[in-house]
């Protein structure tokens, strides 16, 4: 099965809920735990997902290929359950820039739902593919993110 990867809204510039990049997903089966909900780990596959898929709509084919994000921490809050077959929508937007590191905000919701099913904050850090050495963030992907520095 192909998964959609297409984004919406606001690939630049996406610091907050109401200017997030936006993408969907449906659960699935194989998605569905014993309690007949969503596991929580998929909840940060597609929160991994929406970022992964928001640098390549905007990172140059050489930047993809010498810098890789790297994540070092998640935290992830859940409320609201998703059952096989309902729709979520995620959004992802940016935090907190500093040298090497960007904070990832993700909201997962079912349309129109008043509260989330989960929220993540991943903090990434920008890695030299070569070296495998952290990189500051430079001013260029701020520019391609369409953000400035906290």
């Amino acid at each position: 099965m192909t998964i959609d990867l297409s984004l919406s809204g606001n690939l630049a510039g996406a610091r907050s809920f109401e200017t997030a990049v936006l993408m969907t997903r449906q659960a699935r089966a194989e998605h569905i735990d014993e309690l007949g909900h969503v596991n929580n780990a998929v909840y940060l596959i597609w929160a991994q997902d929406a970022g992964t898929v928001h640098w390549r709509a905007v990172a140059t084919e050489e930047m993809q290929r010498d810098l890789v994000w790297v994540a070092l921490r998640h935290e992830i809050d859940y409320r609201d359950q998703v059952v096989e077959g309902e729709t979520v929508e995620i959004r992802t937007w940016l935090g907190r820039v500093s040298g090497p590191r960007f904070i990832r905000h993700i909201d997962i919701r079912k349309p129109d739902a008043k509260r989330f099913s989960a929220k993540v904050e991943t903090d990434w850090c920008l890695i030299d593919a070569k070296t495998r050495k952290p990189r500051r963030v430079s001013q260029e992907i701020l520019d391609l993110f369409g953000v400035t520095p906290d």
